[in-house]
């Protein structure tokens, strides 16, 4: 059930991807391991396909842990700037280049950070001064935002229309805005880190104005990697390497039902049921968006 799973993530068209910190127990201490996520959703280009999640763990962030739980997949890479996926995106890549996509979102949080209005008064005489230039690219950036929101579930060749219509010109007048103001900065401004942020990866950050499949933002994944965030106050951690592969198993088995709407107990109380008496070519019938429910209890004999 495990492998179909994450055969159909890994040939998605799309797929959303991040990490977060999970504690792996080691001798007399616990090592900062990672929970990677890959999510296939395609519905906000109104793809019928259904979505799923894949988890995978490491001890480390070391880049080879990318590379090869994404070893077959060929497409779009959703994720933030982490280093560790570049050779992903190079020309040599034996499967060929994945096309990268940026989080505008989690670009505009550098900006909102240095912007925030209610945030700073609530600071008082400690507050410091709103950055005009956060604030106003948090104005055009939300503007992007707009666009996406309308656009969003629509077919991606009328997502594509839309952007080259109106988003276009929007990421063309924000990049010259940026580029402009950057010149009038001090290396030391605070503003001067989200700007260069953006502008050093320009191309990952405007990719989805020549594709419709692309999301402006990441937030399937991070979404998807809440659980293990909000878990982290309940439990210590992983007790070993195989413990927290252990975890990223059921983590995949869960989240994908829950986002076929499916509830995760049911299904694998039921799946648990019947899957010894399935045969392996019928395994299919048993993922979350084809499960039909608990077979009916037999009525029994008057």
């Amino acid at each position: 059930m495990h492998g179909l799973i994450e055969a159909h993530v890994l040939t998605a068209e799309r797929l959303h991807g991040d990490d977060t910190t999970v504690p792996i127990l080691a001798k007399g201490k616990t090592d900062t391991g990672r929970i990677w996520t890959y999510v296939r959703d395609d519905r906000p280009f109104s793809g019928t396909s259904p979505p799923a999640a894949l988890y995978y763990a490491s001890r480390d962030r070391r880049q080879e842990h990318p590379e090869r739980h994404l070893k077959t997949f060929t497409g779009i890479l959703q994720a933030d700037a982490y280093g560790g996926y570049n050779p992903l995106f190079k020309m040599d890549r034996d499967s060929g280049p994945l096309t990268q996509a940026l989080c505008w979102s989690h670009s505009r949080r550098k900006f909102f950070v240095l912007a925030d209005i209610a945030t700073n008064a609530k600071r008082g005489k400690n507050a410091t001064p709103i950055s005009p230039v956060a604030l106003e690219a948090v104005k055009r950036i939300d503007a992007l935002f707009d666009i996406e929101r309308d656009i969003n579930r629509l077919a991606a060749s009328e997502r594509l229309a839309r952007r080259q219509r109106d988003s276009r010109r929007l990421v063309e007048e924000l990049e010259a805005w940026m580029r402009a103001e950057r010149t009038k900065l001090s290396r030391s401004s605070p503003v001067a880190e989200p700007i260069d942020y953006m502008l050093k990866r320009w191309e990952g950050f405007t990719s989805f104005l020549g594709d419709g499949r692309i999301c402006l933002t990441n937030n399937a994944a991070e979404r998807a990697l809440r659980g293990f965030a909000l878990g982290r106050k309940s439990w210590l951690f992983a007790g070993s390497d195989r413990g927290a592969d252990r975890a990223a198993f059921m983590a995949t088995m869960i989240m994908t039902a829950k986002l076929n709407d499916v509830d995760p107990q049911a299904w694998l109380a039921d799946v648990l049921a019947r899957i010894a008496d399935t045969p392996t070519t019928k395994l299919a019938e048993l993922l979350p968006w084809n499960w039909t429910g608990p077979r009916p209890m037999m009525a029994l004999a008057s």
